[in-house]
């Protein structure tokens, strides 16, 4: 009966710790930080907001405000782009309540380089959704945010991408398996175009879709490497919550 627990309790820290790898990987000589969600077992959440309102900001203060539950981070990435107040430009979902409505038209700068999309967070699956087929289907999410452009779109780069573009910052995205099962988060080392950032999605991470999260301002947060990027305040932030020792 002991080594019947125990072998069960190492199963189950097994499938926790297996929830998200990071690794380095390089494509066409440039160099990007992967990470790979298992989606239909991880605790991935949004976060924008603590219980007083007031915005988190820094994965720093994410981790202080999951302390008292007993959880932390293991790893993170600023999750969409947001206004001067770090309210989100777009569609903002969190533990299903709606913060901030579908934004479906055109506009200035890259979010409203269309077609944009929608990062959707559901009970065992994780998708991205190209906005106006988020619209028509109206998924559910326990949490979404809203970003763009749309990096691929059933398995094409977006449209109006340019392979000679001169346009290079350090790029952060996720992108999503067709089964929902995988979300694949990507930031790049170095500085990257649209096409060459899409092309790592479709080629490399094969997600058919992936979303763009932004750009210059990129960060992430990985525990098991001990990364922790740290700038000004973000808006909205995507983790991979665990229990702390």
């Amino acid at each position: 009966m002991i080594r019947t627990l125990v072998m069960l309790c190492a199963v189950l820290w097994a499938a926790q710790a297996s929830a998200v790898t990071c690794e380095k990987l390089t494509h066409e000589d440039k160099r990007y930080t992967v990470c790979e969600v298992d989606a239909s077992t991880a605790d991935l959440r949004l976060f924008l907001n603590d219980e007083n309102g007031d915005v988190l900001g820094h994965f720093s203060s994410v981790n202080e405000a999951l302390e008292p539950q007993g959880k932390r981070l293991a790893f993170a990435m600023n999750a969409g782009m947001y206004h001067d107040d770090r309210s989100p430009v777009g569609h903002y979902v969190e533990e299903g309540q709606e913060q901030m409505r579908v934004v479906p038209n055109a506009g200035p700068g890259n979010f409203g380089l269309l077609p944009n999309g929608v990062f959707c967070i559901r009970e065992g699956r994780a998708d991205v959704f190209e906005t106006l087929a988020y619209i028509d289907q109206a998924p559910q999410c326990r949490f979404a945010t809203q970003s763009g452009p749309m990096l691929v779109i059933d398995a094409e780069l977006h449209p109006r991408f340019l392979p000679d573009s001169t346009s290079r910052y350090i790029r952060n995205g996720v992108g999503t398996s067709a089964d929902g099962s995988r979300a694949v988060f990507a930031i790049s080392d170095d500085y990257v175009t649209f096409h060459e950032f899409g092309r790592l999605f479709r080629d490399v991470l094969d997600t058919p879709n992936a979303l763009f999260l932004d750009g210059n301002i990129s960060r992430m947060y990985e525990r098991a490497s001990n990364r922790s990027d740290i700038g000004f305040s973000l808006g909205p932030i995507v983790g991979v919550v665990e229990d702390a020792p």
